[in-house]
């Protein structure tokens, strides 16, 4: 670690330092952060960035009773480090170490699991309204970054922020990025005037800010006048915020740890609710994040090899990831009403590509997912064909608009939904485990799902030709090596039609997989195949509209285990009973014809999924073994299966 690190245990250990050492220790903590991040993988720039501004927060503030809140909660390293983490922190990510966002279970100065943006100014509020009702003085501070000001819900808060008449500090911390560069006309606006500082006019403002700074007795406005008076250059930062109502201080620079701590110690005596504008920069310390910030936002694991970053290689495999951008970009040269929009996530959702060949029809949005499908929503009014591309767990921000302006209206918007299912490290904040569940309720909406390359470009195509919106969801993965493709896999998608891959004659067990766990389903088959078990492997393809095939095998009472990388509750394997059980009870097919089953009773299904729990971080392939879901598991519960319905002696129950 480094001599000064060595010591600090918790931030009691921090505030014995003399304010003149905390630089030397910002710098060792950045290496360790380096280090245990090239070990584990994590999000490195964002934090490399806040080193200064989180030690002299805590060198001031006594958040083991004041109240700290984080937007975008994967800059909180840190902050982790000198609250009592130290030691695992080493093991960032793992399941014996600490997660890489704020976790109140982990430890008392973390006050919420964040994962995503622009809650912290809203539920700082709460908290600083929750501490004036019960009559407590604990300070309140929000820290925004990383671009979560151009959030909805950012502006909501801020909007709200009259409703509090005692402290509440928001620190913008402004590195000028999000995930990729910002957009928008705030990010233009904050950029200007970025542009128009030095370090000078950031060292004249810390100055005239502590200078006027109210103290007890002294009105807020007539300091914040004196304040302007003393600095020539910053006024027009202050405009957007003191229209709001708000007092605005800064901007100053993020890095000068012993100015900060100044800084920090005047704002303590506030009163009032203000915003301290900080200037940072993402990948501080480090060459390779601060030269290329978008590549080490989140990064797997890496060596520094003398002066260059090797990323450790797991499989030269395509992702599922790349395998949509690629498709997307040939689909795109052939048809140009297709544009693509995402959320501050271009190379995330793998545009990049996209991008590249088509910067007219190519739209980032920036944190604002629920505009996002809004815009799109305009565009396919026009006559285009959006294909909007945003993580399943950020996607669910978006429900109202999906509802309203996409389903409601019937408009062939497509939804890429990229980091569906398990997502490993990252945790239970990024899990992309309902998206089923909250989308097939949706009139209009149709669900599908491929499971390789071959079938990614498949999807796109009928997606693209439908008439209505449709859904996409895959996995943050490599896609099967395309010798283990199933040939039936190259068929054209046709809506609410599943395809068999692996066919067996009267076979006493259907294994029908949704999406991206084929490989498991069908190493599974082969399992049972050597206990003479009779295994029909079917690719779902679509979750809304279900296939009237596996209708009818589930109400003829046919063992069927279905298999899906999402919560069991409201998954493909829910809509399956579901329709089996209304075609039962009518004794009518899925479509409204009668069934040639009759009325008979479902009692055969055995839903595979995650259950009614979060999932915590660990390896994808541990996850998917410890719900069920890998081919072990899925032989397992086939074999229970078939003994409780009584259709064979030869299984013996494994576990």
């Amino acid at each position: 670690m480094g001599v000064l690190l060595d010591t600090m245990n918790s931030p009691a250990d921090l505030k014995r330092l003399d304010p003149a050492k905390l630089k030397a220790l910002a710098e060792e903590i950045r290496q360790f952060i380096i280090e245990s991040v090239g070990r584990n993988g994590g999000h490195l720039a964002s934090n490399l960035g806040i080193v200064e501004l989180t030690l002299a927060l805590h060198y001031v503030f006594d958040f083991a009773k004041d109240k700290l809140l984080w937007d975008v909660g994967h800059q909180c390293y840190a902050h982790k480090i000198v609250t009592g983490r130290k030691e695992l922190f080493e093991r960032l990510r793992k399941p014996s170490g600490v997660g890489g966002f704020p976790d109140p279970a982990e430890s008392e100065y973390d006050q919420f699991a964040v994962g995503h943006a622009g809650t912290a100014i809203p539920t700082a509020i709460g908290m600083a309204l929750g501490q004036w009702h019960r009559k407590q003085n604990d300070k309140v501070v929000a820290i925004v970054g990383d671009a979560s000001i151009v959030n909805g819900a950012s502006f909501e808060g801020l909007n709200n922020l009259g409703l509090v008449k005692r402290q509440l500090l928001i620190v913008l911390n402004d590195n000028s990025m999000a995930i990729d560069a910002t957009v928008g006309a705030l990010a233009k606006y904050f950029s200007r005037l970025r542009l128009s500082q030095t370090y000078e006019d950031l060292r004249k403002t810390t100055s005239s800010i502590l200078e006027h700074l109210p103290v007890f007795g002294k009105g807020m406005e007539e300091a914040l006048e004196r304040v302007k008076k003393g600095i020539r250059m910053a006024l027009p930062a202050s405009q957007m915020f003191e229209s709001m109502n708000i007092p605005y201080f800064g901007p100053v620079d993020g890095h000068d740890v012993e100015s900060l701590v100044k800084l920090f110690k005047a704002f303590d005596h506030l009163d009032h609710p203000a915003i301290l504008h900080v200037y940072t920069k993402k990948g501080m310390g480090f060459c390779p994040a601060g030269s290329t910030p978008t590549q080490f936002h989140s990064t797997g694991p890496f060596k520094i090899n003398g002066k260059t970053v090797e990323p450790e290689v797991y499989s030269g495999r395509e992702t599922f990831t790349e395998a949509f951008g690629r498709s997307l970009t040939a689909l795109a040269q052939e048809d140009e009403r297709i544009v693509a929009i995402t959320s501050a996530m271009c190379d995330g959702t793998g545009l990049g590509r996209f991008r590249k060949a088509f910067p007219d029809r190519f739209y980032d949005v920036g944190i604002a997912e629920s505009a996002a499908v809004d815009i799109a929503a305009g565009l396919c009014r026009s006559g285009l064909r959006p294909v909007v591309c945003i993580y399943s767990t950020f996607l669910q921000r978006s429900f109202d608009q999906v509802f309203q302006e996409v389903s409601l209206q019937n408009l062939p918007v497509v939804f890429c939904v990229d980091r569906a299912g398990f997502v490993g490290s990252d945790g239970p904040t990024h899990h992309g485990l309902m998206d089923i569940g909250y989308l097939r309720m949706m009139p209009n909406l149709v669900l599908t799902a491929p499971s390789n390359a071959v079938e990614m470009q498949g999807v796109l195509a009928f997606a693209l030709s439908h008439g209505g919106p449709v859904v996409i969801r895959y996995p943050k993965d490599v896609v099967p090596p395309e010798k283990s493709v199933s040939p039936a896999c190259a068929a054209a998608f046709e809506c609410g039609r599943s395809i068999v891959v692996h066919p067996a004659e009267d076979a006493d067990l259907y294994i029908v997989n949704y999406g991206s766990l084929l490989a498991e389903a069908l190493e599974a088959a082969q399992l049972l195949a050597g206990e003479s078990v009779s295994v029909e492997v079917i690719n779902a393809r679509f979750a809304a509209p279900v296939d009237e095939h596996l209708v009818e095998l589930a109400v003829r009472g046919k063992a069927v285990v279905t298999v899906e990388d999402h919560s069991q509750a409201c998954g493909f394997g829910s809509a399956l009973l579901e329709a089996a059980v209304q075609s039962s009870a009518h004794g009518v097919g899925h479509k409204g014809r009668r069934s040639r089953a009759g009325n008979k009773a479902v009692g055969g299904i055995r839903v595979l999924g995650v259950g009614r729990s979060f999932i915590g971080r660990d390896s994808r392939g541990r996850q998917l073994m410890e719900s069920g879901l890998n081919a072990e598991e899925i032989a397992t519960a086939a074999r229970r299966l078939l003994q409780g319905l009584g259709a064979t002696e030869r299984i013996p129950c494994q576990r």
